[in-house]
């Protein structure tokens, strides 16, 4: 998957509540838009299963145990 930089104009107090969860979350604030983003895109409908798919695959780490 390729990534593209985009500036990004956003409140203050979203952008700080945003990090506040990409913290609890142990992600980075980018990692965390792009996630709830993903996220809000999948429920909506916006986004084919297949590429669910292939989105939750690919935020696993590689050292991280598989269900098997």
């Amino acid at each position: 998957m390729s990534k593209k930089a985009y500036p990004l104009r956003i409140n203050a107090d979203v952008l700080a509540a945003m990090q506040r969860w990409a913290d609890d979350e142990l992600r980075s604030l980018n990692a965390q838009i792009e996630y709830v983003l993903r996220d809000a895109l999948v429920r909506q409908g916006r986004v084919k299963l297949v590429q669910k798919v292939v989105t939750e695959v690919e935020e696993k780490s590689p050292d991280s145990p598989q269900d098997e």
